[in-house]
């Protein structure tokens, strides 16, 4: 039986507002250990911004919202944030272009961007070198973050997040500005993570059905900052509720663990 120890984001209710506009309306959504979920939704429907409650960066005007078994408002969140990795565009762009990739993964452990006078252990740099291997940039390691390929830095940012153990790594649109050799690399190294039990509670964000790696659980679909749908992805993600989310006609094709939308329309000829 589930216990609220299974609980890694418990968000009740969760409504966030920006002066008169509401981003987050009245959200309710479980992450349990082992789910792996996508987060998906068109631009504007309040991906990210859910995304910033998850990592613990911000608030909820109202509702309450439990990561990791702590409350937000009742924690302290410098240490709560220690134990989620987190890779996403607002993050990248706070990288220094001549920052080594290596250091870049290292100072994840001090939830910094750059190295300053902080020491490392032999360990530390076995475990960065390490995760750079896994995803398939380990030679890059002396190189600078400046001279990346967008892929090359998606998957940085990746080996980065993981650098601490995280219990929950949260990925924010990562295949985003990728070319399609490069989108399908990261999306079989996120499959291999997904199908790892030993890999943290994994929340990817994106607005592309075809970028969801096989062996991912869950799907929670966002409109107008709303849920629409959530529950186990095969049950989930169907041409009706893609159709509604998106306010256009589509049917959605599955094959081997991958998914993909099209114009249902075009589908009927």
């Amino acid at each position: 039986m589930d216990t609220a120890l299974d609980l890694v984001l418990d968000l009740q209710d969760v409504t966030v507002r920006r002066g008169t506009t509401t981003i987050l309306d009245r959200v309710t959504w479980t992450v349990r250990e082992g789910d792996r979920w996508v987060v998906l939704g068109r631009h504007g429907a309040g991906k990210t911004t859910l995304l910033q409650i998850a990592s613990a960066r911000m608030y909820p005007s109202e509702g309450t919202a439990g990561v990791l078994s702590e409350r937000l408002g009742r924690v302290d969140v410098n240490e709560l944030r220690t134990r989620i990795g987190v890779s996403s565009a607002a993050l990248a762009d706070r990288f220094a272009p001549g920052e080594r990739v290596i250091d870049l993964v290292l100072t994840a452990a001090y939830a910094m961007t750059g190295r300053w006078r902080e020491q490392y252990e032999a360990l530390d740099h076995e475990r960065a070198r390490a995760l750079l291997e896994v995803f398939g940039v380990g030679d890059l390691a002396e190189r600078t973050w400046g001279t990346l390929s967008e892929g090359e830095r998606k998957r940085t940012q990746i080996a980065r997040s993981l650098m601490t153990d995280p219990e929950l790594l949260l990925l924010d649109e990562p295949a985003a500005g990728l070319d399609l050799g490069g989108r399908e690399e990261l999306v079989a190294a996120l499959a291999e993570l997904a199908a790892d039990p030993g890999s943290p509670v994994l929340v990817l964000v994106t607005h592309h059905v075809e970028e969801i790696p096989p062996g991912f659980t869950h799907l929670l679909l966002l409109k107008q900052g709303r849920v629409h749908a959530v529950g186990p992805i095969g049950e989930v993600l169907t041409g009706q509720t893609l159709s509604e989310a998106f306010d256009l006609d589509l049917a959605v094709d599955r094959h081997e663990g991958r998914h993909g939308e099209r114009f249902a329309a075009r589908a009927a000829r």
